[in-house]
């Protein structure tokens, strides 16, 4: 049950993606020939932002059924309680990442950038898990149910399908436009892309960078609040 929907998912989102939008590489400056290229990484963020989500539920699960407080009565420190979640949502990650890569390139994606496009690929993936999970665990620590999975879930789905996830910005028209435009996930999407679709350029790697750095030093705040909450309980 955690496992599936960070590997289907994104499957689902890479299979389904790639038909409907292929038509759209036709169009004038669109940045690669290969819809592949440009669905494959919005595929893998999604993936693994849900590990992220998962690990923070199964927190909640802990909560709910009383084990979290034998963890908050051990002589453990309390970071520890941050980093097992965080520890727990970079490798789940690692399924869609992978799985979702193998299945592109076998249909015929290519890392334009070589090397450095799977590491950048890499990075934004693992950065949007620990986002995520750190989110999760904010709201996990306030609600303290399992039930706060679906605001933790449609959070994060929207900050990804508001962005440049189906298409470029050069192709948007009206609200969704703006919103995508100083959307933080698009800047990390551009970094998780350009390999697949360029050579990976310094211009690009940067804006993803500082939204993960920014992501973890807000959401990682947001998450501490809670746990502080619970500890003065």
């Amino acid at each position: 049950a955690a496992i599936v929907p960070t590997v289907a998912m994104p499957v689902f989102l890479l299979i389904a993606f790639s038909g409907s939008f292929s038509a759209i590489t036709d169009l004038p400056l669109f940045p690669t020939d290969n819809i592949l290229n440009w669905v494959a990484p919005y595929a893998i963020l999604q993936g693994a932002s849900f590990a992220g989500v998962g690990a923070s539920q199964a927190v909640a699960a802990d909560l709910e059924n009383g084990f979290y407080d034998r963890l908050l009565m051990s002589p453990a420190s309390r970071l520890s309680l941050l980093l097992g979640p965080i520890t727990s949502a970079l490798v789940r990650s690692l399924l869609p990442f992978v799985t979702v890569t193998t299945i592109a390139v076998a249909g015929g994606a290519r890392f334009e950038g070589g090397v450095l496009g799977v590491v950048s690929l890499f990075v934004a993936a693992e950065g949007i898990a620990i986002i995520a999970a750190l989110w999760g665990l904010g709201v996990v620590y306030r609600l303290r149910t399992q039930r706060s999975g679906t605001l933790v879930s449609v959070g994060v789905f929207i900050a990804l399908f508001l962005s440049v996830g189906q298409v470029p910005l050069t192709v948007m028209v009206g609200w969704l436009h703006g919103v995508a435009r100083v959307n933080p996930i698009t800047n990390l999407l551009r970094m998780a892309r350009q390999g697949l679709i360029g050579e990976v350029t310094w211009a690009q790697t940067w804006p993803g960078l500082l939204v993960i750095a920014g992501g973890i030093a807000l959401f990682g705040l947001f998450a501490v609040s809670g746990l502080r909450r619970i500890n003065e309980e």
